[in-house]
């Protein structure tokens, strides 16, 4: 152990480059210098990390203009949208981030995140690219939900297995039912294409919350079941395109 901690770092950014993300994790437990290397996010060995995982495109747009570190990037593409795990008439485009939705007639659709949280207290941005159509629902969705029904539906929320916000007339929706407008203001502005949606996913409190342009609106779910829950999105319009990146906890203030 006192030989592997005397290692410069240039040796272990290469070592280290060679390694896969679990093995790195069980390295940073090995001693305190590899765990002060591999903490620095920004590292050499983040951002071979990063540029191999990533596709160029991500890293050169702006959809990750939020998330700071080479590191922070990686979990990002690792919390992404599923591609295995979305309607038929969606795929997932080359950056990793983006959901394309194929102009199919009378259907609604739906997308999921790679990784779902049971613990913790976790935040992500959403964001329309294209026009919302008359229905565009964020929020969260168990592995149980549908993604994909015949119609132009509320689909997340339309079950107990998802709850979500209907962007285009601020409305909550879980188990088919409306649960409310939201936010909880006079003449609340309508979304607009382009804003970023901050999700709050609190495990521990149970509750899920929203925040727009730095301001929170307000807890908007609460109760949520003690299951693995994921990031989810439904929409309606032809070719329109959707946006998740995850940021990690919260900060509060």
């Amino acid at each position: 152990m006192a030989a592997a901690a005397r290692l410069p770092s240039s040796v272990l950014e290469v070592v280290f480059s060679y390694l896969d993300i679990a093995d790195l994790r069980h390295c940073s437990l090995v001693c305190k210098s590899w765990y002060k290397f591999l903490n620095d996010e920004d590292n050499d060995v983040w951002r071979f990390h990063c540029v191999r995982k990533l596709a160029e495109e991500a890293l050169k747009s702006d959809v990750l203009s939020n998330v700071p570190t080479y590191k922070a990037k990686l979990r990002a593409f690792y919390h992404a949208w599923n591609p295995n795990d979305c309607s038929r008439n969606i795929y997932v485009k080359h950056n990793g981030f983006t959901l394309h939705r194929n102009p199919i007639a009378q259907s609604t659709d739906g997308a999921r995140s790679k990784l779902g949280f049971r613990t913790g207290r976790h935040c992500w941005e959403v964001w329309w690219e294209g026009p919302l159509g008359t229905v565009a629902v964020i929020g969260l969705a168990t592995k149980e939900a549908a993604m994909q029904c015949h119609g132009y539906v509320s689909l997340l929320g339309s079950d107990t297995h998802s709850w979500g916000w209907n962007l285009v007339d601020n409305l909550l929706l879980h188990n088919g039912d409306n649960q409310g407008n939201y936010p909880l203001l006079n003449n609340a502005p309508k979304y607009q294409v382009g804003e970023r949606i901050r999700v709050i996913l609190d495990c521990e409190d149970n509750t899920l919350a929203f925040e727009k342009n730095y301001e929170f609106l307000g807890v908007a779910f609460r109760g949520l079941p003690n299951t693995l829950l994921y990031p989810a999105v439904s929409a309606v319009y032809g070719k329109t395109e959707v946006s998740m990146v995850y940021l990690g906890p919260p900060l509060d203030g």
